[in-house]
C-alpha cells in the first residue's frame, strides 16, 4: 500500500513476461553508473526499498547472471534478455530497478546522480564514508 506522497508505478521486460510494480514519490533520483554492465546496458538505477516491490507475473522467467565478487544478482529476462531490475551488492536491503523499464506516465526524474563504477570499490568506500 503507498504512503500518502507516494505513487504505485509499473514496469518489466520488453516481452511482458516479467511484470512488477512498485510504490515511489513520483520524481526520483536516479543513478547512471559507468561500470562495464551499467555502461553496455543503458541501464539506469531507482533504488526501491525491497518491501516496496511486488511481482505481478514472470518472477520464474527471470535468469541470473553473477560475476566479479558474486554479490550483485543481475536479472534477465529469460524470453527477451532484459534486465528490468537486480538486487546490487551496494544497496542489499534494496532493489534497483532499471528506469528504462517503468511504463512511461508516472515516474519523472528529480535528479541524476553520477556514480563511478568503473572504480567501484573506491568509490562506493567514498560514498560510505561521507554518510
Amino acid at each position: 500500500m503507498p504512503h500518502s506522497n507516494t505513487v504505485t508505478h509499473k514496469g518489466g521486460c520488453h516481452c511482458g513476461e516479467v511484470r512488477f510494480e512498485f510504490d515511489a514519490p513520483a520524481a526520483v533520483d536516479v543513478t547512471d553508473c559507468n561500470c562495464s554492465m551499467c555502461n553496455m546496458t543503458g541501464y539506469v538505477h531507482v533504488f526501491i526499498p525491497k518491501a516496496d516491490l511486488r511481482f505481478l507475473a514472470g518472477e520464474d522467467d527471470l535468469t541470473e547472471y553473477r560475476f566479479n565478487t558474486k554479490q550483485a544478482v543481475h536479472m534477465f529476462c529469460s524470453t527477451c534478455g532484459i534486465k528490468p531490475l537486480y538486487q546490487p551488492r551496494s544497496h542489499p536491503d534494496k532493489w534497483s530497478v532499471n528506469y528504462r523499464c517503468v511504463e512511461t506516465g508516472t515516474l519523472t526524474i528529480a535528479k541524476r546522480i553520477a556514480f563511478d563504477g568503473s572504480d567501484w570499490e573506491g568509490n562506493i568506500a567514498a560514498l560510505q564514508a561521507a554518510t
